[in-house]
């Protein structure tokens, strides 16, 4: 951490005025009362940052949901649900700022069994390829750009969902193609993918790269503390990654800059799910739908609606936009209620204008103009699959920045390298939140505090359970049904 020090006493941190509040805002996936009666349409995490592809840039996004998904179950199976319209927006030019979608990219699924008159729904044998005759159940999606200013919709392409991870069943996910082995680390390259994965990434026309299907959760923290009061992370069974050991559903896409107005910008991007106002019931009981669409669950910046919007309104959040976030939502950012919880110094209990300049409107801001963001692989140790040179969990604070072509950051264009410059697979959103709210950033240079820690690891998990996968989709293979273990045990 004396890195850390560091660039805080040169005022670096001045900059961090999109950083995340304390570690008490970390996910559990359930954020507001009604959404956590709906799995399929929970939205669990938002992601967004800077690729290349050879020469070619993209913004490369995801949204993951269906939290605690227990890997292998049955007779049933987790899936995307074809009622739910799941939307990825990204706002440009003057639409950041008012929290107005620029873009939505909309993705809805359809279900299909290659036979019904069985008990096993899911699968008929061992799958050995994607919707071979062995995967009984597919789904299959259609993905739609939406241009809000003008009201155009262009159909992008389709995409065909892979199998979950059973196990014996999938053994192509596992170690040594063995369903009885646990799931596969990640990968650095898009020839070494599984089988399944790598046969369910899709190009659309406008060269988007796309995959729908199931993975690991990516986001690590000691979730169980937190909710249990726990802030000084002081149990006995330390460290606990509350989310490990299960698999969300996600949608990755990675979108060309020059489709969204090209690199020399500052874009916000955020999701949304929604569902249609009338469902019927068929003769044989299966639900119809029809009306307009209603949204039910919203996500930017990860934490938000949970640690920092009050009981009353969470449930309105979810069912609002970001365009109301200055007028109804701003007093939450600016006076953090956990703050005050914590024990922090008056002064960081209110005012917080550094904390509201994150999350108002709550987009996350991705910086399109610097060079790809540095990605996570399985450790700085991995013989295999190593991060990228440079790349650091706490970002800025553990050094990773970028240089913006667009805007002055800490000075020279010095930017975060990963959040709260968009979001990156295997950023800990939590030991930087920490640092955050505990900092004084309204001030420069912000005075030196409680987040030069000997460990820059506040909340004592500081990994996921599983190798990242450093091209698309890159989240982690979905853990195997019949091998596999919870909480990091």
């Amino acid at each position: 951490m004396n890195k850390l020090c560091k660039f805080l006493q040169q005022g670096v941190a001045l900059a961090l005025l999109v950083v995340m509040p304390c570690s008490v805002f970390a996910s559990s996936h359930m954020d507001a009362p009604l959404i956590t009666r709906d799995d399929p349409a929970n939205t669990t995490d938002v992601y967004a940052f800077v690729r290349t592809v050879g020469r070619a840039k993209f913004l490369s996004t995801a949204l993951s949901v269906y939290p605690f998904e227990e890997p292998g179950i049955g007779p049933n199976a987790y899936d995307f649900d074809p009622s739910v319209l799941y939307q990825i927006h990204v706002a440009t030019g003057s639409d950041l700022a008012a929290g107005r979608a620029t873009y939505s990219y909309q993705f809805q699924f359809a279900t299909r069994y290659k036979n019904r008159n069985t008990v096993l729904q899911s699968y008929l044998g061992v799958v050995q390829n994607v919707d071979d005759a062995n995967q009984n159940r597919t789904q299959t999606y259609t993905i739609t750009k939406v241009d809000n200013r003008t009201n155009e919709r262009t159909v992008l392409g389709t995409g065909i969902v892979p199998p979950n991870n059973q196990g014996r069943v999938t053994p192509k996910y596992n170690r040594g193609n063995d369903g009885d082995n646990p799931a596969k680390d990640g990968v650095s390259t898009n020839a070494a993918l599984d089988d399944y994965t790598r046969q369910s990434i899709f190009t659309l026309s406008d060269g988007s790269a796309v995959f729908a299907g199931q993975r690991d959760d990516g986001f690590y923290a000691d979730i169980q503390s937190i909710f249990d009061l726990d802030f000084a992370f002081s149990g006995p069974n330390k460290p606990f990654d509350s989310q490990g050991g299960f698999n969300v559903h996600s949608i990755v896409l990675n979108i060309p800059l020059g489709t969204i107005g090209g690199d020399q910008q500052v874009v916000g991007v955020y999701a949304t799910t929604s569902r249609r106002t009338v469902t019927v019931l068929s003769e044989r009981l299966r639900p119809v739908t029809s009306g307009r669409f209603v949204q039910v669950g919203r996500q930017g910046n990860p934490l938000f609606n949970e640690g920092l919007v009050a009981l009353a309104d969470k449930d309105f959040y979810n069912r609002s936009s970001p365009t109301v976030d200055s007028t109804i939502f701003r007093k939450y950012a600016e006076t953090p209620e956990l703050a005050a919880a914590l024990g922090l110094p008056a002064n960081l209990q209110t005012n917080r204008i550094d904390i509201a300049s994150i999350f108002i409107p709550d987009l996350i801001k991705v910086d399109l103009s610097t060079r790809a963001a540095r990605r996570a692989g399985s450790g700085p140790t991995s013989a295999s699959n190593p991060d990228d040179a440079g790349f650091h969990r706490l970002g800025i604070f553990g050094g990773d920045t970028l240089t913006s072509a667009v805007q002055p950051g800490f000075g020279n264009g010095i930017i975060p390298g990963g959040w709260p410059n968009g979001r990156r697979f295997g950023d800990d959103v939590v030991d930087i939140a920490v640092m955050a709210l505990a900092s004084d950033l309204r001030t420069s240079p912000p005075p030196l505090g409680t987040y030069c820690t000997p460990s820059g690891d506040v909340h004592k998990v500081s990994r996921n359970d599983i190798g990242y996968n450093k091209v698309i989709p890159y989240a982690g293979t979905p853990l195997n049904g019949r091998n596999h273990g919870h909480h990091g045990r």
